[in-house]
């Protein structure tokens, strides 16, 4: 998370001396931006978990970000998001104590539809609701003798989001975004003799530096 805030705060002090010199180019049809930053992705948790109980839980993970969004006309655009994070899973309260799951990758490619109401403001707030489909690989670790095998499934959900664009020169833009994917994979543990369902509900929070075509 730290890296978030350093990209952030960078971006935001380096646009206070290039964007105040400058006219506001604002958003257009047909605009192209490539971002690159970093995103962090913050599981809510919950959930339940069949024979042992206890909750499931996934940590906190950070990762590089690369998005990509597609103005329509400028109130209107399409955003995608492509990152892959690594977490920590257990099952907290167990009749067995806590029980690490070992670890994960999540892939949770989201197209969003965002409305954009100031689009010739230099800084241009923005709402939007998304598509998430998030895919879980590299299960390893876990508890020896009690753990040895775990499996996540894909999951598809929604995706509200909120965020702003903030214009420091005509094809450079600052991003900050903020997203709730609902996400509750079926998890299978030793083969399928625990069941569980992992209610993730992640924020995810990006911040970008893009580059407008």
């Amino acid at each position: 998370m730290r890296t978030l805030g350093i990209l952030a705060g960078a971006a935001l002090l380096a646009s206070t001396g290039l964007a105040s010199a400058q006219e506001v180019r604002g958003l257009r049809a047909g605009d192209l931006m490539v971002g690159f930053g970093a995103v962090g992705v913050l599981p809510t948790n919950g959930g339940r978990v069949g024979v042992i109980g206890g909750t499931p839980e996934a940590s906190n993970s950070a990762s590089p970000l690369l998005d990509f969004t597609y103005f329509f006309t400028p109130n209107f655009s399409a955003n995608l998001i492509a990152a892959t994070t690594h977490h920590n899973v257990r099952v907290r309260n167990s009749a067995l104590g806590n029980v690490s799951l070992g670890h994960v990758w999540a892939l949770p490619p989201t197209l969003t539809l965002q409305y954009h109401p100031m689009p010739t403001a230099r800084f241009s707030p923005y709402v939007g609701l998304g598509l998430n489909v998030t895919w879980f690989y590299g299960n390893g670790g876990g508890a020896p003798g009690v753990v040895n095998r775990v499996r996540l499934d894909p999951t598809v959900g929604v995706a509200p989001s909120v965020g702003f664009n903030y214009e420091i020169a005509p094809n450079w833009v600052a991003n900050l975004d903020l997203k709730w994917i609902l996400m509750q994979p079926d998890v299978s543990v030793n083969s399928g003799a625990i069941r569980a369902r992992a209610d993730i509900n992640p924020f995810v929070l990006g911040a970008t530096l893009r580059y407008r075509f």
